[in-house]
């Protein structure tokens, strides 16, 4: 099964959000994608982290050491159909790179952030739910 995941799912697992446990039996043997931007997102929620002092800068080399077990396979998008879901949903143009790897890879895409799901939905594409 191949899935697509976004930023939201990773940084929640490299943190040990309370989904973390869920993220990680749902995402277990499964192909994970992700547009190419997801792994700058990445970094910039990192640094986003350490700026608002929620991460020391001691704690960031096990993060980033667990980020690259990850195994994501990085996928080039159309910016043209990623822009287009961006305008006729009210998007930024890294939520539509998620729909569009989605739409593109012809499968769902697993995500907690609430507006992206909806999104995706709207735009006919399927969303894992992560049990609350």
């Amino acid at each position: 099964m191949k899935l697509v995941i976004d930023t939201s799912v990773i940084i929640a697992v490299l943190t040990s959000e309370p989904e973390r446990e869920k993220l990680v039996q749902q995402t277990r043997g499964v192909d994970l994608l992700a547009p190419a931007s997801v792994h700058w997102e990445v970094g910039n929620a990192l640094a986003a982290m350490l700026k608002r002092k929620r991460m020391t800068h001691g704690q960031l080399h096990p993060v980033i050491n667990a980020y690259e077990q990850i195994p994501i396979r990085f996928i080039d998008i159309e910016l043209q159909g990623a822009l287009e879901i961006a305008a006729a949903h009210d998007l930024y143009a890294y939520d539509a790179y998620i729909i569009e790897c989605a739409r593109e890879s012809r499968c769902s895409l697993i995500s907690l952030d609430r507006s992206l799901v909806q999104a995706a939905r709207a735009a006919g594409v399927g969303v894992l739910e992560v049990p609350s």
